[in-house]
This record gives C-alpha cells, structure tokens and sequence, in this order.
C-alpha cells in the first residue's frame, strides 16, 4: 500500500469513505473493510455514523494505532461554548480518546475563518486530534488559515476524473499540503465513462480501479471510495499491481472538460 505523509502521520493512500454508510449494517461492511487490509476510515459528524464506526472499531480486534481516523467538525458547531464539546462527543461515539485527523467540514456562510480555526487548534492542543485540516477549502481560504499561523495538513475536496480544481490543488501541491479526494468514483459516474471503461477493457480491469490508479499515480493524492460491498471493497484496494501509462493519464486527465461536480456544495444550508 502507498502511504502518505500527513504532519507526523503516514497514512494510507487509499481509504474508506462512510457518507450514508449508517445503521447496523454499516458495521459488517467496515469489518470486511478491516480484514481487507483498509486502514484509514473517513467519517463525520454530519454522518451519523460515527458510533457504528466506533463499534466496528472495536469488534475488528485491531490495534487502535493501526487504524487511521478522520472526522469532521460540522459548522453549527464552530462557536466557542460547541466546539471542543462537539468533538469530545464525536470521540465519545467512536469510542477513542483521539482521532488521528480532525478536520473542518465546510468554511462558513458568515463566519471569517479566523473566527473559529483556532478552536480547531485548540482541539489539538488538548490531545483531541493528532493533526488537523479542513474540507472544500479554497485558495482564498486555505491563505486566511495559514495566516492565522494554524498548522493544517490537508484538504478533503471533491476530485475525480470529471473535476479537478486545479486552482486548488495546484496551490495545495506548491505547499506540499495533499488532497484527500472524496467522491473519487463520482457516485458511479465514472463507470460509465466510455474512455475509463475503454482503458479498462486494455487492462481487464474495473473501471473503478483504472480513476484509481489514475489518482494513485499522481504525487500527494489520497483517495477514500465508499464501498458497500465485499467485492467492491476488494477491487477498490486492489490498484498496486499495474500501472497507466502516460498516455492513458492524460486521456483521463482530459476528461475534467466536463468540470462536473456530482456533490452538492455545503449541504444542509440552515445552520445555526
């Protein structure tokens, strides 16, 4: 498996998201996930599911230091009386004094980023998180964080072969700072590409393992599909064995023409 450095963390280069993957059936999915060999999980507060994650945690038998963690802090809670009590409930239903990687879900409509970054410093500080970052960040906004001198090691945006906010991630790359993409298969719109699945077809390979290969072999790109299956689970970890050429990676480097989010932007509009 490729790692990636995250701060003080080597994480894996591939994950597992947990967006809708709630309820009681979540848990038998992410053990599957466990024995598959996965070992970084992504969820949220926003999710819903960070105690079946928790419990699927505990139930794998794992060592907690195995398993890298991420959440992410939802805006309703940025203020100063919600935000380290919002966490501390998050590490309640996960079942752990820590996550590895605490993570602003969204920037806020009102609020200018120095009016709450430092909460999530302070979470840090406190031994809540070992590193910290945010999610759907912009240039403008990555810029307010490092001047208010707090120390973030990643943004989570959406990226796939139909979008791939080069503002962003080319900034993100000249500061060394890697891209966690979620939504990397986009909701199964990848696999009915035509020039994925013709690539696919070359390599007798899933149309989901080529965009995942595709993103692996790019510099600082951590991906986390969802899976809900064993197979899919198995397929999408299974990308290390052959590799795209150049000219494979620009055909699907091309398709981000379609500049196609498959995500809407900041979801649940009425916050506090």
């Amino acid at each position: 498996m490729k790692m990636i450095t995250l701060g003080s963390l080597q994480v894996p280069a591939i994950g597992l998201g947990t967006y809708k993957l709630t309820g009681q059936e979540a848990i038998p999915i992410l053990l599957d996930a466990f024995r598959i060999g996965y070992r970084l999980i992504d969820t949220a507060q926003l999710y819903h599911n960070e105690d079946e994650v928790g419990t699927a945690i505990q139930q794998s038998g794992l060592p907690r230091e195995e398993i890298k963690l991420i959440t992410k802090v939802w805006p309703t809670n940025f203020s100063k009386d919600r935000f380290i009590p919002s966490v501390k409930e998050s590490l309640k239903k996960l079942k752990t004094g820590y996550v590895d990687l605490l993570l602003i879900h969204w920037p806020h409509h009102q609020l200018e980023v120095k009016q709450y970054i430092h909460f999530l410093a302070q979470a840090q500080q406190e031994g809540l998180a070992k590193e910290i970052g945010v999610s759907n960040y912009n240039v403008a906004q990555l810029k307010a964080v490092q001047q208010e001198d707090v120390n973030i090691v990643v943004n989570e945006i959406e990226y796939h072969p139909w979008i791939h906010q080069s503002n962003i991630t080319d900034y993100m790359q000249q500061h060394n700072m890697p891209v966690i993409a979620y939504t990397p298969l986009g909701r199964g719109m990848m696999m009915k590409d035509k020039t994925i699945a013709s690539i696919a077809n070359e390599h007798h390979r899933q149309p989901a393992q080529i965009v995942l290969r595709w993103m692996m072999q790019k510099e600082n790109f951590i991906a986390i599909p969802k899976a809900s299956s064993q197979s899919h689970l198995q397929e999408n970890i299974d990308v290390f064995d052959f590799n795209l050429s150049e000219q494979e990676m620009g055909q699907i480097d091309t398709l981000s023409r379609e500049n196609r989010r498959v995500v809407d932007a900041q979801p649940g509009a009425k916050w506090d």
